[in-house]
């Protein structure tokens, strides 16, 4: 129940359970927790029907219920309540316990007394003792048994605190309160003498447990004013009974208003459960639970933080400017708070707590620490390599490039490092900061490695194409001194390209011993072309000598097309043609790119293979040892053999059999040649004619006629002859030429007849001109008289040839 003044609750009902709800209500309200440790307990214990009810709710204007007199003296207070105090400061909490010595409970069942002293003594820092005053030095008092109670308890408390027992002389008589207390100090002093103690308190004195004070208050019902008036002077010494020197005794045990619940509790349950009850202990109990309880509502409350979770996603997409300071602030307000709460619990727990608390909270917030230091560090690797590319595309050195920027990345990530450090956490960022160096040194040595490699590429690329071309030509004419021309070509090459490559790589930092392998790398590409292409070379020299054979035997001195007139010296012009072949396949045999490379593979081929086939052997059943059936050339090595002595055999052997044709052609085409020209009858039979046509010639010579037939015979005959071009017909031979005429003859006749009929018609129109054309006509005739006679050929692209024949006027 509560009113403007105070609110009261049951704290234990008189079963001896613990209204936990009721006190949770109860705290709230008087909003106790924020009191911290500016706070006292009073309790009040006593025989039943004493008044102690009475005289709380008259010194700290509680409304504790009290006994009505008129309906007789029985139990009013069951269990324990507890009332805050209306007006004390600072904040007082009273507990009202249930009487001692009821007939309600009967002489036996004294467990509650002894259980509810002892919770009184536990948690209070004031017990007020209510007593008769004509108690006092009796034997058989009424207060005794409880006083014993009180001090049989109080040994089972393990380091007890001091507590205060305020001894409040009820109805007191004329008797002055200095000759009363006394004598109560005397009985109190016996009481405790006869109580049995532990070993180790056998000479304690009741000073080390109790700070013992006496107040004596008249009678309610009889002097009720003058009662009002003690119980307001005794209020006054309740006001600020914590501060030093007040009523409050040693406050060491004291529990942080906020833990006073949950302290109750767990000292009522020791309690229950008949258990010595270590109050340090406990206090360290209460400290831990309470704080702990502190911690978990500051970190859910953290978790729970709007403005956490809007910078714990924030971080999660990208970098967040200021992110450290911001975590930092946040953190350290939570465990300000937590501080704040459990500033009074003991210093040991509420450390050890908080420790707790931070390390949950930098669990919590260290995968955003690291979400922000991976930004960082994605993101300076990425202007890393933007930077790095700028530096070298305006030709910066390689190394110089690579050092400046690296070291301005660095810095760059240590000092946006420090903007997300967590003041709290040791947390180091080198781990970061390392991978972000081999992140970027990996990129550098890929890019190296890229530049190298481009570099390395290009002149090879220069190489190659200052190589392939000279080298291919130099092959192509093989002769005596062409490897040592390949040789020069390839020494100035190679240190041409050398010297570049070598100022290009100083731009590189690297050691001397890659850097000459680097350097010996181009010099054995710029070998590996020439020998590459000499072996592409070797592999078409079939091709090469036919062309060779067929350029010497086809053509003359001049590289004029050669024509088999009869008079040439094939065998001669053959042997030539092949010995050069020959040169040609000796020079492409073997590589010769070293100082000192000699050989006989020339002589050793000509002997073999043509000398051997023109000398005459007259004794075949000796047999001699072929120099060519080997597979290595004497005294070069393999690495060296493009074409091995039994492929030089079997490539003779084929090229002599591709080019036999060519030579057995000219052959033909001379003999052909020979009888085109031996067309004439021998002089024996011109003689024979002349003897024997001799009347013929005379009779020819009698009639001129027979002539002038003969004239035209012949003019005929060498039209024909033109026409069917009978020397072109016959130069492959008679029977070829004899088809060809066959089928030409008559074609030909007549298309001579029919030029012939065009020209006689021209003719008579020219004789006889019309008038009009008069000159036209004496100009044709004129024309028509010339004595001169010739045949021209005209329109050779034509498909028939065009012949004309024009003879004098008078043969027209």
């Amino acid at each position: 129940m509560a009113n403007n003044h105070c609110c009261s609750t049951q704290l234990i009902d008189g079963d001896g359970t613990f209204n936990v709800a009721g006190i949770e209500t109860f705290m709230k309200e008087v909003k106790f927790s924020e009191c911290g440790l500016s706070y006292a307990v009073v309790s009040i214990m006593g025989p039943q029907s004493s008044g102690k009810s009475t005289l709380l709710n008259n010194l700290f204007r509680t409304n504790f219920r009290e006994m009505d007199a008129f309906k007789g003296r029985s139990q009013t207070t069951k269990g324990i309540w507890m009332a805050r105090c209306s007006g004390i400061e600072p904040c007082t909490i009273v507990m009202d316990l249930e009487g001692t010595d009821g007939r309600e409970r009967g002489e036996d069942d004294t467990a509650f007394e002894k259980q509810s002293a002892l919770f009184a003594l536990a948690v209070s820092d004031i017990v007020l003792i209510n007593m008769w005053c004509h108690d006092i030095g009796r034997e058989q008092a009424a207060n005794k048994p409880l006083l014993k109670t009180v001090f049989q308890v109080m040994m089972r408390l393990f380091s007890p605190r001091k507590t205060t027992l305020l001894f409040v002389i009820r109805d007191k008589t004329r008797t002055p309160l200095e000759n009363l207390e006394p004598v109560l100090r005397e009985d109190i002093q016996k009481i405790w003498d006869s109580v049995p103690k532990p070993q180790a308190h056998k000479e304690t004195p009741l000073s080390e447990f109790f700070n013992v004070e006496v107040t004596a208050l008249s009678s309610y019902e009889e002097k009720e004013e003058q009662f009002k008036e003690q119980v307001a002077n005794l209020r006054q010494r309740f006001q600020h009974s914590i501060a030093p020197g007040g009523l409050a005794g040693d406050r060491r045990g004291v529990v942080p208003a906020s833990g006073f619940s949950f302290s109750a509790q767990q000292i009522w349950k020791v309690i229950k459960e008949n258990k010595d009850l270590d109050l340090p202990a406990h206090k360290v109990m209460v400290a831990t639970v309470r704080c702990e309880e502190i911690a978990n509502e500051k970190y859910a409350t953290f978790s729970a933080n709007e403005e956490w979770c809007q910078l714990e996603e924030a971080v999660q997409s990208g970098p967040v400017q200021g992110f450290g300071k911001k975590l930092n602030s946040l953190l350290g307000a939570c465990l300000s708070e937590y501080d704040l709460e459990a500033t009074y619990f003991d210093e040991g727990v509420r450390s050890s707590k908080q420790k707790q608390l931070q390390e949950k909270l930098l669990q919590l917030v260290q995968p955003s620490f690291l979400s922000a230091l991976g930004h960082i560090r994605s993101g300076i690797v990425d202007k890393f390599k933007d930077v790095f590319d700028k530096a070298l595309n305006r030709g910066e050195g390689f190394s110089l490039a690579a050092k400046n920027c690296i070291e301005s990345s660095m810095a760059q990530f240590d000092e946006a490092s420090a903007d997300v450090v967590i003041e709290l956490a040791d947390w180091d960022t080198s781990k970061v900061r390392e991978k972000l160096r081999r992140d970027i040194d990996a990129h550098v040595a890929s890019v190296r490695d890229a530049k190298l490699s481009e570099l390395t590429s290009s002149y090879e690329e220069k190489l190659k194409e200052a190589l392939s071309g000279p080298v291919e030509a130099l092959l192509d004419e093989a002769s005596g001194d062409t490897w040592s021309s390949i040789k020069k070509l390839l020494r100035r090459e190679t240190e041409s390209a050398v010297s570049g490559f070598s100022a290009a790589l100083a731009g590189f930092d690297m050691d001397e011993d890659t850097r000459q392998k680097m350097i010996s790398n181009i010099a054995d590409y710029a070998r590996g072309v020439v020998e590459g292409k000499a072996r592409d070379e070797a592999g078409r020299v079939l091709i090469r000598m036919k062309d060779r054979f067929t350029m010497l035997f086809s053509h003359d001195a001049d590289s004029m097309p050669r024509v088999w007139t009869g008079k040439e010296d094939i065998r001669t012009i053959t042997k030539t043609a092949r010995s050069a072949s020959l040169k040609l396949l000796s020079v492409m045999a073997v590589i010769r790119l070293d100082d000192g490379d000699t050989d006989n593979i020339e002589k050793t081929l000509a002997v073999a293979l043509i000398d051997s086939s023109s000398s005459n052997v007259t004794d075949r059943s000796i047999t001699t040892v072929d120099p060519l059936a080997s597979s290595t050339w004497e005294k070069v090595p393999s690495s060296k053999t493009l074409i091995t002595p039994v492929q030089c055999k079997s490539l003779w052997r084929q090229f002599k059999t591709e080019t036999e044709y060519s030579v057995s052609q000219a052959i033909s085409a001379q003999e052909a040649n020979k009888r085109n020209n031996n067309w004439l009858p021998p002089p024996w039979a011109i003689l024979a004619l002349i003897i024997l046509g001799f009347n013929e010639f005379m009779t020819l010579l009698r009639n001129p006629l027979y002539l002038l037939v003969i004239f035209i015979g012949y003019l005929l005959i060498k039209a024909l002859w033109v026409q069917l071009d009978i020397t072109g017909e016959f130069r492959h031979g008679a029977l070829p030429g004899l088809l060809s005429l066959s089928t030409k003859f008559v074609p030909t006749v007549m298309n001579l007849m029919k030029k012939l009929a065009d020209e006689g018609a021209d003719n008579n129109t020219r004789r006889n001109p019309p008038k009009g054309d008069y000159k036209a006509a004496n100009d044709g005739s004129a024309a028509s008289s010339s004595s001169s006679s010739n045949v021209t050929v005209l329109d050779n692209g034509t498909k028939h040839n065009r012949t004309e024949y024009s003879s004098s006027s008078k043969f027209e």
